[in-house]
């Protein structure tokens, strides 16, 4: 079975932060992460991206910016074209969420990590 690539959007190299943990769970679960944050680092390994690098078959874009940071990435997160996003607790946008159903995104107010550990991911 092909991974679906997941984009991790406010991804941080510190491992107090949730975006951290779901990183590695995403990993633990077999999935394809792309971690993009505001700073360079690595986490498992892997290099967390800056700015808006051009990717493609983007199946989940999960959020951890509050709703103010998410304004910059609005055409870039539509840019993707991914099937959903998950605005986890702190994340939830009116604004983006319309957005994204007008495109044909399908918007998730939920937990990644939740959703990982009941298999709904």
């Amino acid at each position: 079975m092909e991974s679906k690539a997941t984009v991790v959007l406010g991804a941080s190299a510190n491992p107090s932060r949730y975006s951290f943990l779901a990183v590695n769970r995403l990993l633990k679960h077999g999935h394809k992460v792309i971690p993009i944050g505001i700073r360079e680092g690595n986490i498992s390994g892997i290099s967390i991206l800056i700015n808006t690098p051009d990717l493609k078959d983007i199946d989940t874009i999960t959020l951890y910016l509050n709703p103010q940071r998410q304004k910059q990435y609005y055409d870039y997160i539509l840019s993707l074209k991914p099937k959903r996003i998950i605005f986890n607790p702190g994340t939830e946008n009116d604004e983006l969420i319309s957005l994204a159903e007008s495109h044909g995104i399908k918007p998730i107010e939920g937990c990644t990590l939740v959703m990982l550990a009941t298999g709904e991911f």
